[in-house]
């Protein structure tokens, strides 16, 4: 979890402490008020997507286990057996451990909340920094360019909207939210440049009533790495001219301004193109590690492969989506010589 901003409190009202016999006694807070409280301000600082996956990690899994506790109670020891506990047995049904980059999310926001009531002296004695989740690398998975060029075929066959967006990802790279936000006004022909602006995601809606418990939201972003303007290839310029009389607000997914396609159901989509390919499914973030790996084997350079990516560093675009296939290590497994070949040339 990227926490970018500090939560902490801007006036003391913020923060109405317990007091006995009208000493403030700061020791004796329990970290459930502690943790209430950085909820209602960090709901003030970040987008409500990310307000509501704190608010639910910190009611489902760290609450129930600490929140009785006082702060001056959070010792190393006790974060330390609380973490293996979650990686261990933390599934809700008990039934094994929770993802470790779930449980790292949740280590990142106990460090928050701590750094919140330190803001107020509240002195919590865990060394989060004595802490340590070693993650496991998740297995990445690209199309091979053959696979790469069967989708494309298909995807190439008509001028549907919904293969347009998959062409977007697979040539350009962008996230699946991405291509469901993006809107016609997003597309500058006389530039040849696609203006990532926004987001769409479905999150839980805490204030929600009867049966609808989610709701859609576009926003801008993740970061702001991710505001970005990438040169669309030639191809593609040629398959987006169809949307060019489309009003200005009408998502490109649609041509239409009040109906929309989810991520969700892209995701679906793409499945179901898949099955017709006669190809194994696979997410739809597949397109977009597929695009980095291809990018790299053609010689892009990191650094604009980074930022059209929307990457806030190269070592991310390094780290995370550019994965050589074994087509390319044995191209450059193949340039090696016999020492005295080698020589004798």
């Amino acid at each position: 979890m990227e926490t970018k901003e500090k939560f902490i409190p801007t006036t003391p009202s913020q923060l109405t402490q317990p007091r006995i016999s009208g000493k403030l006694k700061r020791k004796a807070i329990k970290f459930d008020f502690l943790a209430g409280q950085w909820l209602d301000n960090a709901k003030l600082r970040v987008k409500e997507s990310s307000y509501v996956k704190y608010y639910n990690l910190v009611q489902n899994h760290i609450l129930p286990d600490l929140g009785d506790l006082r702060a001056a109670q959070l010792t190393t020891d006790v974060i330390e057996q609380f973490v293996q506990k979650k990686l261990r047995f933390g599934k809700k049904d008990g039934n094994g451990g929770l993802a470790e980059k779930t449980v790292k999310d949740i280590l990142a926001i106990l460090k928050e909340i701590c750094l919140y009531g330190a803001g107020w002296n509240i002195e919590i004695p865990c060394h989060f920094e004595l802490i340590k989740i070693r993650c496991r690398d998740a297995e990445v998975r690209i199309l091979d360019r053959q696979k790469q060029i069967e989708l494309e075929r298909f995807l190439l066959k008509d001028d549907s909207l919904t293969k347009t967006g998959i062409l977007l990802s697979l040539y350009m790279g962008l996230r699946l939210g991405e291509v469901c936000a993006l809107k016609r006004e997003h597309i500058l022909y006389k530039e040849g440049v696609l203006c990532v602006r926004n987001t769409m995601q479905r999150i839980q809606d805490l204030h929600g009533s009867g049966e609808r418990k989610t709701k859609i939201v576009i926003t801008e972003p993740k970061s702001n790495s991710s505001v970005r303007d990438i040169p669309i290839p030639k191809f593609l310029m040629g398959r987006l001219d169809v949307h060019r009389n489309m009003p200005e607000n009408a998502f490109i997914l649609t041509g239409s301004a009040s109906s929309f396609i989810e991520p969700r159901t892209l995701e679906n989509i793409l499945k179901r193109y898949l099955k017709e390919c006669q190809m194994e499914k696979v997410n739809y973030h597949v397109l977009r590690h597929t695009f980095a790996t291809r990018c790299m084997e053609d010689g892009f350079d990191m650094k604009s492969l980074s930022e059209i990516l929307g990457h806030s560093s190269v070592n991310i675009t390094l780290n995370r989506y550019v994965h050589s296939s074994l087509e390319q290590k044995r191209k450059n497994m193949d340039k090696l010589v016999l020492c005295g070949k080698r020589e004798s040339n």
